[in-house]
């Protein structure tokens, strides 16, 4: 990490941490949960070595970043803020946005909402929603309810504050490489799934009951990347992370201003094969060509699960930069 320049800059109301490599046009990279600018040190270094200037953000909550105590400060709309102050605060006028799971709809809708600033959007593993209108009385998480009929569904476990927190900080490293295995290709190809793993499971259980940790580390987890995780999330504990979740009701009307509007920067879609933890459905990738009116590329990586950037490092950021190379 000592190639690496680690800074931090205020935007927001808040102190936003970040890491960054290189000189040229910015890139942006937003990183989703339980993760950290850290998803993305091999992609930093290579757009580095590719021309351009990458920054890797601590996103609100996540490592020492700050973690306002208030859970609506965790909406879209404060994490597309902060995406957009931060590339004023950086110096810069503009940038691509990159983002991966939770970060990949900080990406969109910063792009949607603020194509001036964000010339490129570039999402892995959760594909692009446009804003729409619920039915008087519905929310997300009245939604998300009726899709799980009989059984518990993650996103809504993690919805009562303390309960979720006190299951995964309860065993900080089952909990960080249970997620980082049990939603990863490697799963399936070591036999022990036989699909992506979609977030429900019976009532009455934990989530970390699902989690399945590994006797040996996958080959894209080295014992120092796991520590880092570790150490990262048994200083923070998850409760920032989670109270993202604990917006997504609030994000129909957030982003009910923006009902019909296109997202017409180019934009490039990454995802798994093995992965359907937030949303990866055939339908949802075919609506996309529609949905982007610019989209410039579309790949699935054969035998991939969610943590694309890592579980595919090399082939991401050569994706990554040839998207780059284009616009």
């Amino acid at each position: 990490m000592q190639e690496f320049k680690t800074s931090s800059l205020q935007a927001n109301g808040i102190d936003i941490s970040y890491v960054e490599k290189g000189a040229g046009p910015l890139v942006l990279f937003c990183h989703g949960f339980p993760e950290s600018w850290y998803s993305w040190r091999h992609q930093i270094s290579a757009l580095a070595s590719a021309g351009y200037r990458a920054v890797a953000l601590d996103m609100r909550g996540y490592g020492n970043t700050s973690s306002p105590s208030n859970v609506e400060a965790y909406s879209i709309t404060n994490l597309v803020g902060d995406a957009v102050q931060a590339v004023f605060a950086l110096g810069e006028k503009n940038a691509v946005i990159v983002g991966h799971d939770w970060g990949a709809p900080v990406a969109w809708y910063s792009a949607l909402i603020r194509p001036d600033v964000f010339r490129a959007v570039i999402s892995l593993s959760v594909p692009y929603t446009p804003p729409t209108v619920l039915p008087d009385g519905l929310d997300l998480n009245e939604v998300m309810k009726m899709s799980a009929g009989d059984k518990e569904y993650y996103r809504l476990y993690f919805q009562e504050p303390g309960v979720a927190e006190a299951d995964l900080e309860a065993d900080v490293r089952k909990s960080v490489l249970g997620f980082l295995y049990t939603i990863s290709g490697d799963i399936v190809r070591d036999g022990l799934h036989s699909h992506g793993w979609a977030g429900y499971f019976p009532k009455g259980e934990t989530v970390t009951d699902q989690l399945i940790v590994p006797e040996a580390l996958p080959s894209w987890l080295s014992q120092d990347d796991l520590q880092f995780y570790i150490d990262q999330f048994k200083k923070t504990g998850f409760r920032g992370g989670l109270n993202w979740y604990r917006n997504i009701k609030r994000i129909t009307s957030a982003l009910a201003p923006y009902v019909g509007k296109d997202l017409d920067q180019p934009s490039l879609y990454l995802y798994g094969e093995h992965d359907m933890i937030a949303g990866n459905t055939a339908e949802a990738i075919e609506a996309l060509p529609a949905n982007l009116k610019n989209l410039k590329g579309l790949h699935k990586f054969s035998g991939a699960g969610h943590w694309l950037q890592q579980e595919r490092a090399e082939e991401v950021s050569e994706k990554i930069i040839e998207f780059l190379d284009q616009l």
